[in-house]
């Protein structure tokens, strides 16, 4: 129904003669003016406009961002985080709920999250789920960090000690320079958001964890909720100190919108993957050198290309060894040699030997989100093998191969003269008369030639010697009477 001031506005001067013109006859409207229509025009825009100002306007309900963010922290997942905090300010949402499960991960893509976090202007709330989720190591310092931190029943936070870049322990001064900033880092988060400070720096030092229900004992979390609609409920009414100053967070009965990784981000974490890194690597090397081998397939060459470099991508984001990294590029090199230049299987069997152990050593680390099994590294190293020895060696021994077809595979053959070459003529070659042009001298009928050219249907020959022809008659016959005198004796 339209509303009361627009009614009202149809009583006027104005909205009569628009009622009027509007319930004209078809003909009528021949004998207007121009300029009647035009302001008949502004008169019926300067009315919607109004009704679309006068209409009552419903707002839409507030929407709670929820972000997941499954998987080793590296910096496809900071980068992704980044990006929701960043879409849920433009929104304006109440809050955004970060749905952390992950091991752990790298110390700077932590701390670019951790920053990112502290510096939102909306709250942030870090929730532990779903049941079974953990908040390890690079975890415990986001949880610590999050204006709200929340954990699901059946959930873990803690173990967040420091290691080395291959997920070995640090020793010695520098051991110790590690473990006592991290500490010194979760203890002022923790203080920071009131949270127990001494339990967080216990979790850098002794790694110790704790459940979600010990956690919220411990008041190392705010909030124990079994799902998201719950943790909302709770969160309702509680007040967070932001960098613009305090907020009441207001989420009873507000929308869920649901962000996930796009489908670039998807890619990269794919591959960042420790066993998707290693086949990539192992493919585009295989993929180069079979280019290389066969100048001119292209498409191993793109493949190759993208795949290695993917492949670097993700060993950049991960605790690997490079010296394992040169010993897969060692293994691959091994086996294109012995497939250019067999060398009776040592090459290979180096190379396998190689491939192996660089696999072995690229993920030096002994959490097990980081390891490549062992069926793969040697079931790779078999099919490289293989395949380097079998097609790409195949392939080198076709191209070096002389044609087998066409005129060309004509050249070095013997023909015999059946016109006199003066220095052209006949012979005749594999059944067939040929036009043929001496390259010296001449060649009578009955003469033996090779063919050193070909040329569409025109051979150029050279007139074999003479003295090796009789050379070959001679030690033809004096074989042949051996043989006589043997069989007579």
């Amino acid at each position: 129904m339209p509303p009361p001031t627009f009614l009202a506005y149809l009583n006027t001067r104005w909205g009569r003669t628009i009622i009027d013109v509007g319930m004209m006859p078809h003909g009528r409207w021949r004998g207007m003016t121009w300029l009647r229509c035009l302001r008949l025009t502004i008169v019926g825009l300067a009315v919607l406009t109004a009704m679309v100002a006068w209409a009552p306007s419903q707002a839409a309900a507030p929407r709670v961002v929820v972000a997941h963010v499954k998987g080793v922290i590296n910096p496809v997942q900071a980068h992704f985080v980044q990006r929701a905090i960043a879409q849920a300010e433009k929104a304006q949402a109440p809050a955004i709920i970060l749905e952390l499960d992950t091991p752990g991960g790298l110390d700077s893509s932590m701390r670019s999250i951790i920053q990112r976090i502290l510096s939102s202007r909306i709250p942030v709330v870090v929730y532990v789920a779903p049941q079974g989720a953990r908040a390890a190591s690079a975890g415990t310092f986001i949880t610590m960090s999050a204006d709200v931190a929340a954990m699901a029943p059946n959930t873990a936070i803690g173990a967040a000690h420091p290691v080395g870049g291959s997920g070995q322990d640090i020793e010695g001064t520098l051991g110790e320079k590690v473990t006592n900033d991290a500490a010194a880092y979760i203890r002022s988060l923790a203080t920071q958001r009131g949270r127990n400070a001494d339990w967080a720096e216990r979790a850098v030092r002794e790694s110790i964890s704790a459940s979600a229900s010990e956690a919220l004992d411990l008041h190392v979390v705010d909030v124990l909720a079994p799902d998201v609609p719950s943790l909302l409920a709770e969160l309702q009414g509680r007040e967070v100190q932001l960098i613009s100053g305090p907020v009441i967070l207001s989420t009873q009965g507000a929308g869920i919108k649901s962000v996930r990784m796009n489908i670039p981000e998807r890619v990269l974490f794919t591959v960042s993957d420790p066993e998707i890194a290693f086949i990539l690597l192992s493919l585009g090397l295989l993929a180069l050198f079979f280019e290389f081998a066969s100048p001119g397939a292209i498409l191993p060459g793109v493949f190759g290309g993208i795949a290695v470099l993917l492949a670097l991508f993700a060993l950049g984001t991960l605790p690997i060894n490079w010296a394992g990294v040169l010993l897969i590029v060692l293994g691959v090199i091994l086996f294109f040699a012995e497939a250019m230049a067999p060398g009776f299987g040592v090459l290979a069997a180096g190379g396998v030997v190689a491939f192996i152990f660089g696999g072995l050593l690229l993920i030096s680390t002994s959490n097990p989100q980081f390891q490549i099994s062992r069926w793969l590294i040697f079931s790779l190293a078999g099919i490289m093998a293989l395949f380097f020895m079998m097609v790409v060696g195949g392939l080198v021994r076709v191209r070096r191969a002389p044609a087998v077809s066409g005129v060309e595979a004509l050249i070095g053959r013997e023909a015999s003269v059946r016109t006199s070459l003066e220095p052209e003529g006949m012979v005749f070659l594999e059944g067939e008369l040929w036009q043929a042009h001496i390259e010296e001298g001449t060649a009578q009928v009955g003469d033996r030639v090779t063919v050193t050219q070909a040329k569409g249907l025109k051979l150029t020959v050279r007139l074999k010697d003479r003295g090796q022809e009789r050379s070959d008659l001679n030690g033809n016959s004096g074989t042949a009477v051996n043989s006589a005198e043997h069989g007579s004796g």
